[in-house]
């Protein structure tokens, strides 16, 4: 179970974020368009959880398979794709030089400002984007923000995947005829 954790996670988590840097390479926004392509990038990753769970429970198991046993092999690999993310992301951090907070800073106050929000809208902003910048400038801080980006995601499709494959009726191991 172990090696399937360790691979499934270093896969799921490389697609995040190998989708997460092609997206920032392409200019995606960094709005709610770029933030729902990022967690749809996510999910489509955690994918392969549901896989891993199926083909533990028909392969290893003969079929059947505990919630339980499920739901942590889906946990295990979720954590290290988080783990793999966060690397990957310090990575990409490290590489451009650790601007994207600014830039991000930047772009968010210029899109509010064009959209025409009050000089009070545009301090509370400020401010805020100023407590970001202060928690990025913590290691720690912003790795642990990082994984929790990313954990939840794969915490629901591993509920999700082992309620549904713990019923040996659901998706059935083909047999060989």
């Amino acid at each position: 179970m172990t090696r399937m954790i360790f691979g499934y996670g270093t896969a799921a988590g490389g697609l995040v974020v190998a989708g997460i840097i092609i997206g920032l390479a392409l200019g995606t926004d960094g709005g709610s368009g770029g933030l729902m392509i990022g967690y749809l990038i996510m999910l489509v990753a955690f994918s392969l959880i549901f896989v891993a769970v199926k083909r533990y429970r028909d392969v290893e198991q003969g079929g059947v398979i505990r919630f339980s046993t499920a739901f942590g092999l889906g946990m295990g690999i979720a954590g290290v794709a988080s783990a793999v993310y966060v690397i990957g992301w310090e990575g990409y951090l490290w590489s451009s030089n650790y601007t994207f907070i600014d830039d991000y800073a930047q772009a968010t106050l210029a899109a509010k400002t064009s959209e025409g929000a009050s000089a009070s809208e545009i301090a509370a902003l400020t401010q805020s984007l100023n407590d970001m910048r202060s928690l990025y400038d913590q290691p720690l801080l912003r790795m642990g923000v990082t994984f929790l980006e990313i954990l939840p995601v794969g915490l629901v499709v591993s509920l999700i995947a082992a309620a549904l494959l713990r019923n040996s009726r659901f998706l059935p191991a083909r047999t060989a005829r």
